[in-house]
């Protein structure tokens, strides 16, 4: 499914609750990554950065909040949750692709607004992003990344099962950190996550100081 057509995502969301019995979750994880500079920057990948990241996350969010209302009014525990990171604004993160990071600061935008809007109703709005850069598919737009010194992505699935289960109406607004999260449920031992366990030099991500 594209989720720039909010017709198509509506549907999606319809009949994912009536195959399910409702919503309880949402996860924006879709992005588009191009790491250019202004001048290098297509107009047609600034739109599908923006289209993917930004509108595909607030349509998503958009046709299932109605059944995370419902959710919360049954007593369940619903939550959005958007790969999404911290909003730094120091320079250098927009100095080499502006765009970029542009794109990926709506999605963590997205989670303040809608946090705040939807805090009343009980629906949780957060997001996570990676202290370390996670070996995925995405990497072949990195150039030079070695992948012997990244995590998997199992970190940020023990990181987004903790926040998801936390009570949705206490815990809301934030932009976490995956070693953050694990390290305030006693998970300090990360080495398992390696790509090669136990390498103690990990490439930082984007965004992170």
């Amino acid at each position: 499914m594209d989720i720039r057509d909010d017709t198509k995502v509506a549907e999606a969301a319809k009949r994912c609750a009536e195959h399910f019995g409702g919503i309880d979750i949402l996860v924006n994880n879709a992005s588009v990554i191009s790491l250019t500079g202004t001048l290098e920057t297509p107009m047609k990948r600034f739109d599908l950065m923006f289209g993917v990241n930004v509108r595909g996350t607030y349509c998503c969010s958009q046709a299932c909040i109605p059944y995370l209302k419902q959710s919360a009014k049954a007593g369940r525990n619903p939550h959005i949750l958007n790969l999404g990171p911290p909003l730094n604004l120091n320079p250098k993160w927009f100095k080499h692709h502006a765009a970029y990071t542009m794109a990926k600061y709506g999605m963590s935008m997205g989670v303040i607004g809608m946090a705040e809007e939807f805090r009343a109703d009980g629906i949780a709005v957060n997001g996570l992003w990676p202290r370390t850069v996670i070996h995925t598919a995405a990497l072949v737009m990195i150039p030079g990344v070695d992948p012997n010194r990244c995590r998997t992505p199992e970190i940020l699935a023990d990181a987004a099962y903790i926040i998801l289960t936390r009570d949705s109406r206490k815990h809301t607004g934030n932009l976490y950190i995956d070693e953050e999260v694990l390290a305030a449920e006693g998970v300090i031992d990360l080495a398992r996550y390696g790509v090669v366990p136990g390498t103690k030099n990990l490439l930082p991500d984007l965004f992170v100081d």
